[in-house]
């Protein structure tokens, strides 16, 4: 549930607002229905129909008590709106319909709402777009479908993977520990939201009836965005991201997105295109496998490396990194990297027959690495032939010593 702080004034039951604040603030609310003073109402109408009025910049909401007391009565479930000359009178569930989502805002009403920051707002909604394209759409694994938000040793992480493609973004924050999963369809417009906000402070709180049940808070100056976070337990990422790499590459990804939609218009289908890539010599080579077409795009290289790779993934990773990235890989079975500041895109490659051939062959190599050394037991014959010599030494007389004579004076 969302909670609106509107900077007003009191007004008995009521208040009084300037309208271009309270435009603000019902404009940056995700949820579609809004409780003002047990009145219930569409967010969308409300915000237009308080765009609409004019006559004045200051907006008065009160419960409606005017005329005679059956009048009253009549009118008892209506909100009293006045700009200006304008009055209207506002019905409980105004703009509501069968098809109105059930998400939920309370307003309420300060004289100021201070809020002190503990992250920037324009990253907070970079990070969150960033990472919220690559969460699961298949219902069937609810815990992909979430954003995983995890506070530790002064770092912010955001973490969203659909099990082909993991990234994450890493942000400086230094106000406690939390861990909480959030549904991706809760985070819908919470970027664009965040990009109007002046001060933002993220949070953790204990909520639910387990001990382990986390909230996932946001405050702005205007707004309180509260979720619940999600059950379940998000895969350990970390050890999916490879520690150390044998090809290096530092490439512009606006060129490289341009070479991939040329591929994406070489195939009979768009969603299914995969390229070859192929790392050296300053440069990545981009080719069809069907032999259709070539690209080749600068980029600063250390080592040499090839692997296949999901053409719509591949847009993708490079469109998220945006700028100039660093591509790194181990080998043409392992994930390979995307980085750019903070923010990482891990994508899974697409196996070939050499790719496999390669696997396969490090999978013996690390195999017999790892099999106990076991040492030839001697044979047979040696073992008698040592352990009768033992006994026959052991049963040799010894010789005894023969004495001097003694001279007696």
């Amino acid at each position: 549930m969302e909670q609106l702080n509107i900077v007003g004034k009191r007004s008995g039951e009521g208040f009084v607002a300037h309208k271009a604040k309270l435009v603000n603030a019902l404009s940056r609310a995700l949820a579609e229905r809004l409780l003002l003073m047990d009145f219930t109402m569409g967010r969308k109408g409300l915000l237009g129909y308080i765009k609409a009025l004019s006559g004045s910049n200051i907006v008065k909401i009160v419960p409606s008590t005017n005329g005679s007391a059956s009048e009253a009565q009549a009118v008892a479930k209506r909100l009293k709106v006045v700009c200006g000359a304008t009055t209207s009178y506002l019905e409980d569930t105004a703009w509501i319909g069968d098809k109105t989502p059930m998400t939920l805002a309370e307003i309420r009403v300060c004289p100021d709402n201070s809020v002190k920051p503990n992250l920037g707002s324009l990253e907070l909604s970079e990070a969150i777009s960033r990472v919220l394209p690559f969460t699961a759409k298949d219902e069937k694994r609810p815990v992909l479908q979430c954003v995983l938000f995890r506070a530790k040793e002064g770092k912010l992480s955001l973490v969203a993977s659909d099990g082909f493609r993991l990234a994450t973004v890493t942000l400086d924050y230094d106000d406690g520990e939390g861990d909480v999963l959030i549904h991706k369809d809760e985070l819908r417009g919470i970027a664009n939201a965040l990009r109007k906000a002046k001060r933002v402070r993220l949070g953790f709180e204990a909520s639910g009836d387990t001990l382990d049940g986390m909230s996932l808070i946001i405050d702005t100056e205007a707004i309180r965005y509260q979720w619940r976070g999600a059950e379940g337990q998000f895969p350990e990422y970390e050890k999916l991201i490879p520690a150390e790499f044998n090809t290096l590459a530092h490439l512009d990804t606006v060129e490289a997105v341009k070479a991939v939609y040329s591929f994406r218009a070489l195939s009979d289908n768009p969603k299914d295109y995969p390229i070859d890539l192929t790392i050296g010599e300053g440069k990545i080579v981009m080719a069809n496998p069907d032999e259709k077409g070539e690209a080749i795009i600068p980029a600063d290289t250390d080592g040499q490396g090839s692997v296949r790779v999901d053409g719509r993934y591949l847009a993708e990773a490079l469109k998220a990194c945006g700028g100039m990235a660093d591509f790194k890989l181990v080998n043409a079975y392992s994930p390979m990297l995307f980085a750019n500041d903070g923010y990482q895109v891990l994508v899974m490659p697409l196996m070939t027959p050499k790719a496999n051939e390669v696997m396969e062959r490090d999978r013996q190599a690390k195999d017999q690495a790892e099999a106990p050394v076991v040492t030839e037991a001697p044979a047979e014959a040696e073992v008698i032939a040592k352990a009768e010599e033992i006994i026959t030494k052991a049963r040799k007389p010894k010789r005894s010593r023969k004495r001097e004579p003694v001279a007696v004076a």
